[in-house]
């Protein structure tokens, strides 16, 4: 493999003004490369290849594979509705209109199934154009003075504890239909509580015991008290860098709700066990099934044609199991504080980025885009 073009697509972003520190890992086969490159803050120390990064929605394929480990061992059914361990979740009222007054209902058409939430077609969750709407839609409002941080960016300094939290969902009628359409992001929170009910334990306990300790993932966790290691978070406007999170901000302590949309701290190796993982079948964690369900094409053409992040977000991929699949066979998630994680079984390949600049738009931001081009032109 010629590494030496990723460290070059790498080189070209790194600097104050664009990406101040990364870590890119390529691995083809038993072949790895890593590449540490700028600062974990501006004007501050080196980036290393062990250094901890906030990687937002990359967490969504992992709370699957916790869920679906779970499954697994007879703890939850994946068809069975979700009402048996969370019964705030049923008797669903569905707005009429998804920007229309929370008064405004009809009844569910039927119950939420676990399927559901891991493909996210439960009902709830994000849609494309609650960020087109002159005011915020009154579901969008709800949700912040419930501190659900749930229909925008991650927040865990708001939310509440497991059971408030999903009291507070349970308050509100669903946007759409169960199984209707999808909507971003709030299944893989709602997945977590699942997870930790059917566990009887805390969902960070599920996770530890479920994933990271049979991989050695020793440095994925929802916060860390190493902040010597972790990268500061910059939001980057017209004006420049701005700090979004220090290292010993928001993720430098335990919070009252382990996000499993968006909580984790992770690295590039951590990463690269958890898709080796997938690559071979879910040896140790996951059955072959699983890892085939979650690895493959879960939606059907009327769900993606009402959803998606914007036109086009399904021209050439779709929806496992928390997490997107593309036409080609490849499968992965990326992070809106800065992480991309994508992994190929056709070529045997896994290409994680992690950054520190937050994403300005949905779109993959050109340094992921070069990154993983590069990894790819890297084995012809």
């Amino acid at each position: 493999m010629r590494f030496e073009l990723v460290r070059a697509a790498a080189e070209r972003h790194v600097g104050d003004k664009d990406v101040p520190g990364l870590v890119a890992l390529v691995a083809a086969g038993e072949e790895v490369h890593v590449g540490a490159l700028g600062r974990l803050s501006i004007g501050g120390e080196p980036v290393f290849r062990d250094s901890l990064f906030r990687i937002a929605s990359t967490t969504k394929p992992i709370t699957a594979v916790a869920v679906l480990a779970l499954i697994d061992e007879g703890l939850i059914a994946l068809e069975e509705p979700v009402g048996r361990l969370l019964p705030e979740l049923t008797d669903r009222r569905v707005l009429k209109r998804p920007d229309g007054p929370l008064d405004d209902t009809v009844a569910a058409e039927r119950e939420i199934i676990v399927r559901d939430l891991l493909t996210f077609t439960f009902g709830f969750g994000l849609a494309t154009e609650m960020f087109f709407s002159p005011e915020p839609w009154p579901i969008v409002a709800a949700t912040r003075e419930l501190g659900l941080s749930t229909l925008g960016e991650p927040n865990p300094a708001v939310q509440p504890d497991p059971d408030a939290w999903i009291a507070g969902l349970g308050s509100l009628p669903l946007i759409a239909q169960p199984g209707e359409r999808w909507l971003y992001n709030t299944g893989a929170s709602v997945l977590g509580v699942l997870a930790a009910r059917a566990a009887g334990e805390p969902f960070a306990e599920v996770m530890r015991t479920r994933i990271f300790e049979p991989l050695g993932m020793r440095d994925t966790a929802f916060w860390t008290s190493d902040t010597d290691r972790l990268a500061a978070g910059y939001r980057f406007t017209a004006a420049g860098p701005e700090l979004w999170d220090p290292p010993d901000g928001r993720w430098s302590r335990p919070r009252a709700f382990d996000d499993g949309a968006s909580g984790l701290v992770s690295t590039v190796d951590d990463l690269l066990a958890f898709a080796r993982m997938l690559l071979a079948d879910g040896r140790p964690v996951l059955s072959a099934q699983s890892v085939r369900s979650m690895t493959s094409d879960q939606l059907t053409a009327d769900q993606k044609a009402r959803g998606g992040l914007g036109p086009g977000f399904f021209d050439d991929r779709s929806w496992g199991f928390c997490q997107a699949v593309w036409d080609g066979g490849a499968f992965g998630w990326d992070g809106g504080f800065g992480s991309s994680w994508r992994v190929d079984p056709s070529r045997d390949l896994t290409v994680i980025v992690l950054t520190q600049r937050l994403w300005e738009t949905s779109e993959l931001p050109p340094v992921h885009r070069d990154i993983q081009a590069a990894a790819y032109a890297a084995l012809d």
